[in-house]
């Protein structure tokens, strides 16, 4: 792997789990707005799992965090999590899909599956202001523009305005551990397993949302 503080940086095929200096819980949730509410909240159970051809990102962040929760049997559970952030971000043909196990009725586990932005549909890309991903894995391709690696999570953001750590998980992050930021990050043939998703702005053209009987994830 071959890295330079500033201009474009390219990793083939990374896999990124970053473990915070901190132990870590997990996540699922949209829609809070950047800065307006506390983003803290107790998570679900289920990691969920999106694919997409691309996402093109600016202000980007990534730093390890915690969040807290319980497991689906009512259980308190913890999880690593690197908080991947985005000032704004499109994403291209999105799907997102949770697999719920154990269903009563003979139902057994069923696939909630959502796609949006597919360039095929002629569907615009999808879009998100104030983003921030909670991963437990992801790969893809990346090329990111003018990085810094190993920042102080505590130094994020640089500038006025920039894209620090989320607000209202600042107790869950530790300001001297490690973080890295981008002025853009592009990637593609994404792959992520994830517990949380949160934005300010989130819209899905092309939205269509299913239900299906068995395990039927996006990858």
């Amino acid at each position: 792997m071959s890295s330079q503080v500033r201009g474009g940086t390219r990793w083939k095929r990374f896999a990124v789990v970053m473990v915070p200096s901190v132990i870590a819980t997990a996540a699922v949730g949209v829609g809070l707005a950047q800065g307006a509410l506390a983003a803290s909240f107790s998570v679900s159970g289920q990691e969920f799992k999106v694919s997409a051809d691309s996402l093109v990102g600016h202000d980007f962040v990534q730093y390890g965090s915690v969040a807290t929760g319980k497991n689906l049997k009512g259980e308190d559970q913890a999880a690593p999590v690197a908080v991947s952030g985005f000032h704004d971000a499109t994403i291209t043909n999105m799907c997102q899909s949770v697999v719920t196990p154990n269903l009563p009725f003979g139902l057994g586990s069923v696939t909630l599956q959502l796609h949006a932005g597919d360039p095929k549909k002629k569907d615009k890309p999808v879009y998100a202001e104030g983003l921030y991903l909670d991963v437990s894995k992801l790969e893809g391709d990346a090329e990111f523009k003018n990085i810094d690696i190993g920042v102080a999570a505590g130094a994020l953001p640089t500038k006025k305005g920039g894209t620090g750590i989320q607000p209202g998980t600042e107790d869950k992050v530790n300001p001297y551990g490690f973080s890295q930021r981008a002025e853009e990050a592009k990637l593609t043939d994404v792959r992520q397993q994830a517990w949380a998703t949160t934005a300010g702005t989130f819209k899905l053209p092309g939205l269509s949302l299913s239900l299906s009987k068995g395990v039927k994830e996006c990858y």
